[in-house]
């Protein structure tokens, strides 16, 4: 027979497999090891910090189902994490630190009790098992997407404030509905989610509620095979902030379409908050009823693009910092230079880099950087040219090329056109003349004399050194 922790982590095991993909299986279960089984609380250790970390962060609700399942209602976990180079203990043997699983803030609604004058003895819930006076609606709703965890940045400035507006005063804003549009993982779901959580904190007494387009075309599905089209409708006519994600998915589905259109009527005029996203500005959806895209554009619109350079660097380091990790930083450039669609990319290949250091006990590097960012993102190698170099100078100093290639002698100017003059020299086969010609009009002796200022202040200079070190890592490959 197996002992008793062995037997119950197996069973764990054999029902996470079934819920998660192979590859996240493979990355965060096997390395687990059960420890005891003790008054129904199982240990298990797990290989660092970071990867307690993040199975809190990701599976603790799987975590937490598979265990009342397989020990029971009051089944928990402890965490055995393997710490390394202790300075506690004066040795570089790992020892362990045992961590209890931690406790999230509750987002829970309260329940709400029936209006008396319904004819029906219950409202069925969508989200519960009904036949119950008072309905326990769970606002579906992540605690770590908080305002908090979202950098800010000019790809997101507007739609952040306005969130956070509308977070403060729910339904007391012109920004009712707050439509949040952009392309998929620019942290629209964060955003509006971060409403519900700021909502929740501030005023426990509000029913606020998430859910996602296919979820509410689904239970509106459910309730027409089922007769109970009145419930559904009257359920969602007492939440207070509404939140609706991807509702470009409502296209062509007329009557959902309809259902949606009176229950944001009645929200609306209600004085309850309405928060809205989308793939698309409220004017490119098609599919939709005009009667409803109005009602899309009462509000506010603000859309979210992809993130800037500035930008993405900040995004690596809140969450290396959040971590506490300690990432080199040609590592952090290098990330942030070629991964660039989205945030959740951004994210996945830091995570991915962690996750590998981790389970190979080899210390973050930039080569295993770039093999890991190399994997993960399909590059289009961009040739090394002088116009290359330039666009890049640019863009970093936040320039117009014609300021760039003008007879100004501002000092930041010159120094960016000395600066691109520098790289042109070392990164590309292009003669001293031809460097010049490109960049200012100048001759070879000005190019010359570039790169020697260039060189100089990289030995006694800070600021120019740790500018030329990240331009470097955006060039590249």
């Amino acid at each position: 027979m197996k002992p008793d922790h062995i037997h119950v982590w197996s069973n764990c095991l054999a029902i996470i497999k079934d819920n998660i993909p192979q590859i996240s299986f493979q990355t965060w279960f096997e390395p687990i090891k059960p420890l005891k089984l003790e008054n129904g609380i199982l240990t298990i250790q797990v290989p660092s910090l970071f990867f307690y970390e993040y199975l809190e962060e990701q599976y603790i609700d799987l975590l937490g189902k598979t265990l009342r399942k397989t020990i029971g209602p009051g089944a928990k976990l402890e965490y055995s994490v393997v710490m390394e180079n202790s300075r506690m203990t004066n040795t570089n043997k790992p020892y362990t630190l045992n961590f209890p699983t931690s406790n999230k803030a509750d987002l829970r609604n309260r329940p709400v009790s029936m209006n008396a004058n319904q004819e029906r003895p219950s409202i069925r819930n969508p989200f519960v098992i009904p036949g119950i006076k008072k309905l326990n609606i769970d606002p579906q709703l992540n605690s770590q997407h908080t305002f908090e965890n979202f950098v800010e940045g000019e790809c997101n400035r507007l739609a952040r404030s306005a969130s956070l507006a509308v977070a403060k005063n729910p339904g007391k804003t012109a920004f009712n509905p707050l439509f949040l549009y952009g392309n998929s993982g620019l942290g629209k779901t964060h955003l509006a989610q971060a409403i519900g959580v700021e909502v929740k904190k501030n005023t426990p007494e509000k029913t606020v509620l998430y859910v996602n387009a296919n979820k509410f075309q689904t239970q509106f599905t459910e309730s027409v095979r089922n007769n109970t089209q009145n419930d559904f409708l009257n359920f969602y006519q007492m939440i207070d902030v509404l939140i609706i994600d991807d509702v470009q998915e409502f296209a062509g589905k007329t009557k959902t379409q309809n259902t949606f259109f009176h229950i944001f009527n009645h929200l609306h005029q209600s004085g309850k908050q309405l928060i809205l996203t989308s793939d698309k500005a409220p004017v490119e959806l098609s599919g939709m009823e005009d009667r409803l895209l109005s009602r899309f554009k009462w509000g506010l619109s603000a859309d979210l693009q992809l993130p800037d350079y500035e930008t993405r660097i900040s995004i690596l380091e809140k969450k290396i910092y959040n971590d506490g990790l300690l990432v080199p930083e040609d590592v952090i450039y290098y990330i942030a230079n070629n991964v660039t669609n989205n945030v959740r990319e951004l994210e996945g290949a830091l995570i991915s880099l962690l996750a590998q250091s981790t389970l190979n006990k080899k210390d973050i590097s930039f080569s295993t950087a770039r093999e890991t960012v190399d994997k993960l993102v399909k590059k289009t190698k961009k040739e090394l040219t002088i116009d290359f170099i330039s666009e890049t100078i640019c863009e970093y100093f936040g320039i117009e090329m014609d300021i760039l290639q003008s007879k100004t002698r501002k000092r930041a100017i010159v120094q960016a056109r000395q600066i691109a003059m520098y790289f042109s020299k070392n990164l590309t086969n292009s003669s001293l003349s031809t460097i010049g010609a490109k960049i200012g009009k100048k001759d070879h002796a000005t190019v010359l004399h570039a790169c020697k200022t260039i060189n100089n202040l990289l030995e006694t200079d800070k600021n120019i050194k740790h500018q030329v070190k990240e331009i470097e890592s955006q060039l590249r490959f």
